[in-house]
């Protein structure tokens, strides 16, 4: 049986459609690559989760950071790669970071002035044990030694 011309062209229409909202969920331009900021606070929850990891961290910008470094403590949401990503390259477990923990986070802001932004490496205050989101960065030798731009 063949379809008629409109069924395949509705068809495609909807596959084009389902594509461009896949791709658009994968962009990243809501955050400042070009800037790097940090805070320090306390993890409030840790949603490992797909299609990203959050983490929730009540704290508060690194003095000299903008726009308002030193300010009472907030809540910052942080995305991070996916639990698999970060498995199985990251060497992230469920309980790498977990509700409770102190830690020093340095992230890509949100450009829209939020608080929150992209997890680029978070560092547990008390053993200085840190994890990075750049899956590729954790697997290289020497990282500890290499600039953390």
């Amino acid at each position: 049986m063949k379809l008629p011309l409109i069924s395949k062209l509705a068809a495609f229409a909807i596959t084009v459609s389902l594509s461009a909202l896949a791709i658009a969920h994968h962009a990243t331009t809501m955050f400042d690559r070009d800037k790097i900021v940090t805070i320090t606070g306390v993890v409030k929850e840790v949603q490992w989760t797909n299609p990203h990891v959050g983490i929730f961290v009540e704290g508060t910008l690194k003095a000299g950071d903008t726009p308002k470094a030193g300010d009472t403590p907030a809540l910052w949401i942080m995305e991070v790669s996916s639990p698999g990503n970060l498995t199985r390259a990251g060497g992230w477990t469920r309980n790498s970071v977990k509700a409770g923990d102190k830690v020093s986070v340095d992230f890509y802001p949100l450009r829209n002035g939020n608080k929150g932004g992209y997890l680029k490496k978070v560092t547990l205050t008390d053993s200085g044990k840190f994890y990075t989101a750049d899956i590729r960065a954790q697997e290289s030798a020497n990282l500890e030694e290499r600039d953390q731009k």
